[in-house]
Protein backbone atom coordinates (compact mmCIF):
# COMPACT_ATOMS: atom_id res chain seq x y z
CA UNK A 1 0.00 0.00 0.00
CA UNK A 2 1.03 3.41 -1.05
CA UNK A 3 -0.11 6.51 0.80
CA UNK A 4 1.13 9.62 -0.15
CA UNK A 5 -0.52 13.33 0.67
CA UNK A 6 0.98 16.84 -0.65
CA UNK A 7 1.64 18.47 3.26
CA UNK A 8 2.31 17.49 6.26
CA UNK A 9 -0.17 16.17 9.15
CA UNK A 10 -3.06 14.72 6.77
CA UNK A 11 -3.02 11.40 8.47
CA UNK A 12 -0.67 9.35 6.41
CA UNK A 13 1.62 8.14 9.62
CA UNK A 14 -1.86 7.81 11.56
CA UNK A 15 -3.34 5.76 8.82
CA UNK A 16 0.23 3.26 8.39
CA UNK A 17 0.30 3.09 12.26
CA UNK A 18 -3.15 1.97 12.49
CA UNK A 19 -2.78 -0.74 10.01
CA UNK A 20 -0.08 -1.86 11.70
CA UNK A 21 -1.64 -2.10 15.45
CA UNK A 22 -4.65 -3.89 13.14
CA UNK A 23 -1.99 -6.54 12.00
CA UNK A 24 -0.27 -6.62 15.09
CA UNK A 25 -3.63 -7.52 17.45
CA UNK A 26 -4.46 -10.22 14.31
CA UNK A 27 -0.48 -11.97 15.44
CA UNK A 28 1.50 -10.31 12.72
CA UNK A 29 4.51 -9.04 12.45
CA UNK A 30 5.03 -5.51 11.94
CA UNK A 31 8.14 -3.28 11.68
CA UNK A 32 7.55 0.65 11.88
CA UNK A 33 10.38 2.81 10.87
CA UNK A 34 10.77 6.14 9.16
CA UNK A 35 12.82 5.75 5.75
CA UNK A 36 15.84 7.60 7.14
CA UNK A 37 16.14 5.22 10.15
CA UNK A 38 15.70 2.09 8.11
CA UNK A 39 18.35 3.01 5.34
CA UNK A 40 20.62 4.60 8.62
CA UNK A 41 20.12 0.78 10.41
CA UNK A 42 20.91 -1.32 7.35
CA UNK A 43 24.00 1.18 6.83
CA UNK A 44 24.95 0.26 10.29
CA UNK A 45 24.60 -2.92 9.86
CA UNK A 46 27.04 -3.16 6.41
CA UNK A 47 29.64 -1.52 9.04
CA UNK A 48 29.69 -4.45 11.39
CA UNK A 49 29.48 -6.78 8.65
CA UNK A 50 25.76 -7.78 9.32
CA UNK A 51 23.81 -5.81 6.27
CA UNK A 52 23.22 -9.38 4.77
CA UNK A 53 21.55 -10.72 8.15
CA UNK A 54 19.83 -7.59 8.55
CA UNK A 55 18.36 -6.94 5.19
CA UNK A 56 17.05 -11.01 4.92
CA UNK A 57 15.29 -10.22 8.67
CA UNK A 58 13.63 -6.92 7.19
CA UNK A 59 12.92 -9.20 4.33
CA UNK A 60 10.84 -11.59 6.02
CA UNK A 61 9.15 -9.21 8.03
CA UNK A 62 5.10 -9.73 7.26
CA UNK A 63 4.41 -6.38 7.22
CA UNK A 64 6.83 -3.45 6.61
CA UNK A 65 5.53 0.34 7.54
CA UNK A 66 8.35 2.69 6.00
CA UNK A 67 6.92 5.78 7.13
CA UNK A 68 7.93 9.66 5.47
CA UNK A 69 9.85 8.19 1.96
CA UNK A 70 10.65 11.43 0.08
CA UNK A 71 12.18 13.23 3.31
CA UNK A 72 15.68 12.50 2.83
CA UNK A 73 17.23 11.93 -0.67
CA UNK A 74 18.59 9.18 -1.17
CA UNK A 75 22.23 8.94 -1.47
CA UNK A 76 24.20 5.81 -1.90
CA UNK A 77 24.34 3.52 -0.70
CA UNK A 78 21.04 4.13 0.73
CA UNK A 79 19.27 3.79 -2.86
CA UNK A 80 20.72 0.32 -3.01
CA UNK A 81 20.31 -0.73 0.12
CA UNK A 82 16.27 0.46 -0.39
CA UNK A 83 16.04 -1.52 -3.78
CA UNK A 84 17.66 -4.61 -2.77
CA UNK A 85 15.07 -4.58 0.22
CA UNK A 86 12.16 -3.97 -1.97
CA UNK A 87 13.75 -6.65 -4.56
CA UNK A 88 13.31 -8.96 -1.74
CA UNK A 89 10.07 -8.76 -0.28
CA UNK A 90 8.48 -8.45 -3.95
CA UNK A 91 5.58 -10.07 -3.74
CA UNK A 92 6.36 -12.13 -1.06
CA UNK A 93 5.72 -9.28 2.12
CA UNK A 94 3.40 -6.86 2.38
CA UNK A 95 4.70 -3.27 2.67
CA UNK A 96 3.00 0.16 3.51
CA UNK A 97 4.93 3.24 1.97
CA UNK A 98 3.90 6.99 3.15
CA UNK A 99 5.09 9.71 1.32
CA UNK A 100 4.64 13.53 0.75
CA UNK A 101 5.51 13.43 -3.28
CA UNK A 102 3.12 12.50 -5.54
CA UNK A 103 3.49 9.19 -7.27
CA UNK A 104 4.77 10.95 -10.56
CA UNK A 105 8.02 12.72 -8.26
CA UNK A 106 9.04 9.75 -6.18
CA UNK A 107 12.04 9.01 -8.32
CA UNK A 108 13.06 12.29 -6.53
CA UNK A 109 13.98 10.33 -3.91
CA UNK A 110 16.95 8.77 -6.10
CA UNK A 111 18.93 11.62 -7.41
CA UNK A 112 21.62 9.29 -8.23
CA UNK A 113 20.33 6.71 -9.89
CA UNK A 114 17.12 6.91 -12.38
CA UNK A 115 17.43 3.40 -13.31
CA UNK A 116 17.29 1.87 -9.79
CA UNK A 117 14.80 4.08 -8.75
CA UNK A 118 12.62 2.90 -11.95
CA UNK A 119 13.12 -1.01 -10.78
CA UNK A 120 12.38 0.12 -7.26
CA UNK A 121 9.42 1.89 -7.63
CA UNK A 122 8.18 -0.51 -10.31
CA UNK A 123 8.14 -3.43 -7.57
CA UNK A 124 6.34 -0.90 -4.76
CA UNK A 125 3.46 0.11 -7.35
CA UNK A 126 3.06 -3.39 -8.98
CA UNK A 127 -0.27 -4.61 -7.68
CA UNK A 128 -0.56 -1.92 -4.71
CA UNK A 129 -2.99 -0.10 -3.38
CA UNK A 130 -2.38 3.90 -3.71
CA UNK A 131 -3.90 6.15 -1.26
CA UNK A 132 -4.02 9.45 -1.67
CA UNK A 133 -4.63 12.04 1.06
CA UNK A 134 -5.55 15.70 -0.23
CA UNK A 135 -6.54 17.54 2.43
CA UNK A 136 -5.34 20.48 4.99
CA UNK A 137 -3.45 19.25 8.24
CA UNK A 138 -4.75 18.61 11.17
CA UNK A 139 -1.84 20.08 12.79
CA UNK A 140 -2.64 23.47 11.16
CA UNK A 141 -3.28 26.09 13.94
CA UNK A 142 -6.50 26.18 15.42
CA UNK A 143 -7.33 29.71 16.41
CA UNK A 144 -7.88 29.84 20.35
CA UNK A 145 -11.03 31.41 21.93
CA UNK A 146 -11.70 35.07 21.68
CA UNK A 147 -11.56 37.37 24.70
CA UNK A 148 -13.38 40.69 25.01
CA UNK A 149 -11.00 43.71 24.35
CA UNK A 150 -11.79 46.92 26.55
CA UNK A 151 -14.22 49.28 25.56
CA UNK A 152 -12.21 52.79 25.99
CA UNK A 153 -15.93 54.49 26.52
CA UNK A 154 -16.19 52.58 29.71
CA UNK A 155 -13.02 53.90 31.43
CA UNK A 156 -10.87 50.39 30.06
CA UNK A 157 -13.27 48.03 31.61
CA UNK A 158 -14.43 45.10 29.52
CA UNK A 159 -18.19 45.07 28.70
CA UNK A 160 -17.81 41.10 28.24
CA UNK A 161 -20.19 39.50 30.98
CA UNK A 162 -19.37 35.91 30.24
CA UNK A 163 -16.97 33.56 32.14
CA UNK A 164 -13.42 34.07 31.76
CA UNK A 165 -11.96 32.50 28.45
CA UNK A 166 -8.55 32.50 30.40
CA UNK A 167 -9.64 30.50 33.43
CA UNK A 168 -8.30 27.20 33.64
CA UNK A 169 -10.45 24.38 34.65
CA UNK A 170 -9.73 22.37 37.20
CA UNK A 171 -11.55 19.24 38.60
CA UNK A 172 -13.39 18.92 41.45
Amino acid sequence: MLVVGPCCGTGKSHLAQALGHCAVRLGVDVVFTASASLTASLNAARAIGAYDRKLASLARVPLLIVDDFDLKPLRPPADEDLHDLIAGRYETAATIVTSNLDFAEWDQAFPAKRLLASATLDRLRHNAYCLVLDRQSYRAPKLGPTTAKPNVANGGKSTHSGPRRDARFEPS
